[in-house]
């Protein structure tokens, strides 16, 4: 009977759950629509019944289950109630509950850190002590390491950089707020982006796109056939973007920024002015020393490869 260590990626719209082995290789997985859940014990008794599910299906022994949630506190092992991104608002006393079902240690951390954490252990960041990982999705999450060490912070909510205010008075949040950094450069905030162009610009936008429905990725593919009004979207994003890393690297001082995410894969039309809005923002004594990355891990797998990473460093069990 083979062993593995089970890592879970809860999102705003989706929760995967997949086997991975030793090397940090993802052999197995299923995902749940996390959006359709409002009820926290129904959520968790379906991720108890997936990793059964998984097990049978390898003939599999688990060691370890790693989570990467959002509001994720590793002190407590809970989903924090409130949640922005989740209809379950609710504390979500996951780490226990599926401790006392399964009799393996169970961790959990801010998923945006888990993440960070397998660049640390299998990508881009192996040899990077101080770099900061950003993730593009439902919302926007980072992970910050320093000295080698990830930061947690003293109730383990270090790292929110998708709601710091980018622009006050801005765009109303889900965490309550307004203007987040979150509101302007995730996949929401790129589609919100979008349509505003789109209100005086629709004649330059294909006669068959519905553009209250059009996706972020949909926008991208626009954005790389040429299209004006796709390509000025992602060239805004960008700013906000570059303004927020910018920020960032005040406090933190990284060598990489990794970025990874949906939005990340339209390519040059958000990267290249991002690089250049980046450095032009930048105080003066960090031009030059920080560069910008795609993440090397297949966007699939990584943060459930992060979650499983989280039980090698077991920061806190519950």
């Amino acid at each position: 009977m083979d062993r593995f260590t089970v890592g879970i990626d809860i999102g705003g719209t989706n929760t995967v759950t997949g086997l991975v082995d030793g090397s940090g290789n993802v052999v197995a997985r299923e995902t749940l629509p996390t959006a359709e859940y409002t009820d926290g014990a129904a959520f968790v008794e379906d991720i108890a019944q997936t990793i059964l599910r998984l097990e049978a299906a390898r003939n599999a022994t688990i060691d370890g289950i790693g989570i990467g949630a959002p509001n994720a506190n590793y002190l407590t092992g809970t989903i924090g109630a409130g949640t922005a991104n989740l209809m379950i608002k609710e504390e979500i006393p996951i780490c226990r509950v599926l401790r006392e079902k399964f009799g393996v240690d169970t961790v959990i951390s801010n998923d945006a850190d888990a993440a960070a954490l397998g660049e640390r252990i299998y990508g881009s960041a192996k040899e990077c002590d101080n770099f900061i990982l950003v993730t593009l999705g439902t919302g926007v999450g980072s992970g910050f390491f320093a000295d080698g060490r990830l930061v947690h912070g003293r109730d383990c909510l270090a790292g929110e950089l998708g709601h710091m205010t980018l622009i006050p008075g801005g765009r109303e949040c889900t965490c309550g707020r307004r203007g987040c950094l979150e509101t302007y450069t995730s996949a929401r905030g790129i589609c919100r982006t979008f349509r505003e162009l789109a209100e005086t610009n629709a004649s330059l936008l294909p006669g068959n796109l519905d553009i209250g429905t059009a996706t972020s990725r949909e926008i991208g593919d626009l954005a790389n056939q040429g299209n004006s009004v796709a390509v000025e979207t992602f060239a805004k994003t960008a700013e906000y973007l570059a303004i927020g890393l910018a920020n960032a690297v005040t406090f933190s001082n990284p060598e990489i920024i990794i970025l990874m995410g949906g939005p990340t894969k339209v390519g040059d039309p958000l990267l290249q002015p991002l690089k250049r809005h980046f450095e032009r923002n930048l105080l003066y004594i960090y031009k030059g020393s920080v560069s910008i990355e795609l993440s090397r891990l297949d966007d699939n797998d990584a943060a459930i490869i992060g979650a499983a990473a989280l039980t090698k460093i077991k920061p806190h069990t519950t």
